[in-house]
């Protein structure tokens, strides 16, 4: 389950990319011809992010469109207490 997004279920699809030459007839060409026809790849834009899933904190793939939907609910952010600020008694 690589590449697939946690929320939307977006994968990579597959498709071709065509290859033309010539100039277009608007263009007072005689049309474009394709030359060539190539299998390719159609990624999601797929983000490793800690979000928050049935109450546990958990890395998790999400595409960037989820993230920018608010589908994602990110965690709190945590606040670490440094030697400094620690008051010792004795």
């Amino acid at each position: 389950m690589s590449r697939v997004c946690f929320y939307t279920g977006k994968k990579t699809s597959s498709g071709r990319s065509i290859a033309r030459k010539g100039k277009a007839k608007y263009l007072g060409g005689v049309g474009r011809k394709t030359t060539g026809v190539t299998k390719r790849k159609f990624k999601a834009n797929i983000q490793r992010v800690r979000a928050v899933v049935n109450g546990k904190v958990c890395r998790i793939k999400v595409s960037a469109k989820a993230i920018r939907m608010g589908l994602v609910q990110k965690p709190q952010k945590r606040t670490w207490k440094s030697d400094n600020d620690k008051t010792t008694t004795g």
